[in-house]
């Protein structure tokens, strides 16, 4: 089938791995976090387009599980500048009608920031516009983890069966449980990986991967993925003949 055929219109849900701040400013002989500090800014334009396109979510993956891992110093860096993010950026979130959560396990956090990210929910709760989810000390097992926890203690209470488990059951869990499943999933920075993010959500999703590293990350090469997207005929186990007859039947 030619391509230039499909047109899977925008995508619902946006998954990005924001990848290679720490190299950009590398390259540019700075600090680490002046590489992160860039990449925020990259977040915001990212999040302009998405709004302006109607995108319905966005979800970025600020800090894995693994992250700790990293040297203290920049740890602790990056800690603060997500506490001095919440705060700049909420404001003008909520004017923009924006809804902001934040998945992953918190409790690993600083008491405040807990605090900034219960606050910063709580007030965007309401909004109806794009979906922002920030996954923070986030991991796909993680999230696994914690759904089957949760229906373990359902099985022992009493109140479901071990027949009662199905993937819908599983889904429901998670933490994006009321969410439409990523439709399109990209990767800055070179790397070709999904690095234990939204392990089960991603099982259908569109794979996009650019060299470019996240602070160069830009409008166009958003569109370019999305354009990407859109000439990809999605098949979700069906044949190419199967989804042209279907195509063809909704037009008729």
């Amino acid at each position: 089938m030619n391509n230039s055929m499909i047109d899977n219109g925008n995508p619902r849900h946006i998954a990005i791995i924001m990848d290679g701040n720490g190299r950009w400013a590398k390259k540019k002989l700075m600090p680490r976090i002046i590489g992160h500090r860039a990449g925020v800014k990259t977040v915001r334009k990212v999040v302009e387009y998405c709004v302006q396109e109607k995108i319905e979510v966005l979800s970025l993956f600020a800090f894995s599980s693994e992250n700790w891992r990293r040297p203290k110093k920049e740890v602790n860096m990056l800690m603060e500048l997500f506490m001095g993010t919440l705060q700049a950026q909420v404001d003008k979130l909520d004017k923009n009608n924006i809804r902001l959560r934040i998945i992953g396990d918190r409790t690993a956090f600083p008491e405040k920031l807990q605090a900034k990210i219960i606050s910063a929910e709580q007030q965007t709760e309401g909004n109806t516009g794009l979906n922002l989810v920030i996954a923070a000390n986030y991991g796909g097992r993680w999230d696994i983890t914690q759904a089957v926890q949760k229906i373990t203690k359902k099985i022992v209470a009493g109140e479901l069966q071990a027949q009662d488990i199905t993937e819908s059951l599983i889904s429901d869990h998670l933490t994006t449980s009321d969410l439409p499943e990523p439709d399109l999933f990209i990767r800055s920075g070179g790397e070709e990986r999904i690095s234990n993010f939204l392990l089960w959500q991603l099982a259908y999703t569109e794979l996009y991967f650019t060299g470019t590293l996240w602070p160069d990350f830009n409008q166009a090469l958003l569109v370019d993925a999305i354009k990407s997207f859109k000439s990809r005929q999605r098949r979700f186990g069906h044949t190419g003949d199967q989804i042209v007859k279907s195509s063809n039947s909704k037009t008729q």
